[in-house]
């Protein structure tokens, strides 16, 4: 093999240094060189944005939140915005350039780290000719082929800590508190810090609701002697025959839109519609930060080891998937056809029914 390079694209999420960590430290043993591509691909463009990798580089960087690489949601090299000599924004397909990059600096395998998105890409260049070995990050577990995601984990124990928090002051006040929480078109991060958090309502993108059905639970609480509520919010969630809420379009070069908003429209529909004194809050990027769970850090060294016993293996054009209890190579074109959505006869969400939790349907 003799050199490989690792980049971190897409959204930052707690692990990431781990599985550079598990890289650097396993190629290494192998007698590889490793580099690390700067802000996704952009080491691939610029020699200044390729750092080698030592493994005094990274000791202690496994309980570090972020990633030493950094990375970028505005990186795709098929659709990279770059400004002309008028400075205006344009988009520009620099993916030839990206493998003339790889193929002068010699490198024998590429190990792209990043979600749905960052994988689409590194599969696009695979089909171009590059040995590339993906690893699945995202805090939205919604990657089909793998049962977890690594930065899945601290991101429900941060959103699971906060409505611990908001119990006391909505107790304190007789408050509805409406946490949003990340998740795009899937519930997983509301589903599972909602139940651990004590929920009193969770809304989830899989479950279109009713306004009706969410008020009917907060006034039953007041029947009930208990006079505050916590609702839980996916920022994909929606009202039956409504929209997903967003803020607005993506970084350039991105198709999707930024969701939000949800969280206060349910918020200001609880108000008028009972009364009750609410609350919105979007714990937002708050998600992303911080040091990574045991179980996120466990799952991101794997991953980083699994990805190289797989390029030393040949297993390109792949992703490692956590297929419990082993690590096992998936194809990059199964693993980015769909996203996970939350499985509505599952034992979480029947959990959820069975100790009263609300989620907004009439079930």
């Amino acid at each position: 093999m003799g050199k490989i390079v690792i980049s971190t694209g897409g959204g930052d999420a707690p692990g990431l240094n781990a599985v550079i960590f598990a890289v650097v430290k396993s190629a290494t043993k192998l007698g590889w060189e490793v580099y690390g591509s700067r802000h996704g691909y952009m080491g691939f463009l610029d020699r200044d944005e390729l750092v080698r990798l030592m493994p005094s580089d990274v000791e202690g960087i496994t309980s570090t939140g972020g990633t030493i690489l950094g990375t970028t949601n505005k990186g795709n090299p098929f659709s990279m915005p770059v400004k002309n000599f008028a400075d205006e924004e344009m988009l520009v397909d620099v993916s030839g350039k990206v493998m003339d990059g790889f193929k002068r600096m010699g490198f024998g395998c590429h190990i792209a780290v990043g979600g749905d998105g960052s994988l689409e890409i590194a599969h696009r260049f695979a089909e171009m000719g590059m040995p590339v070995v993906g690893v699945p990050k995202t805090i939205d577990n919604d990657l089909e082929a793998t049962d977890r995601t690594f930065g899945f984990d601290t991101a429900v124990s941060t959103a699971t800590e906060a409505l611990d928090k908001l119990h006391s002051t909505a107790k304190s006040h007789d408050r509805v508190m409406v946490v949003e929480v990340m998740g795009r078109d899937s519930g997983w991060i509301a589903l599972y810090s909602g139940i651990s958090g004590d929920a009193d309502v969770i809304l989830l993108p899989e479950i279109p609701f009713d306004m009706e059905t969410v008020c009917a639970k907060i006034s039953e609480n007041e029947l009930h002697g208990k006079h505050y509520s916590i609702v839980v919010v996916a920022e994909g969630a929606k009202e039956e025959g409504g929209e997903v809420r967003n803020r607005g379009k993506g970084e350039a070069g991105r198709a999707e839109v930024v969701l939000g908003g949800i969280g206060e429209w349910v918020a200001e529909e609880i108000r008028r519609r009972i009364g009750k004194d609410t609350r919105s809050l979007v714990l937002g990027h708050l998600q992303r930060g911080g040091s990574p769970t045991t179980f996120d850090r466990l799952l991101a060294l794997r991953f980083g080891s699994a990805a190289v016993r797989m390029a030393a293996e040949g297993l390109f054009d792949r992703m490692v998937a956590w297929t419990p209890p082993t690590m096992s190579a998936v194809l990059l074109a199964d693993a980015i056809r769909c996203r996970k959505q939350v499985d509505l006869k599952s034992d979480k969400v029947l959990t959820a029914r069975s100790i009263g939790i609300c989620l907004g349907d009439k079930e």
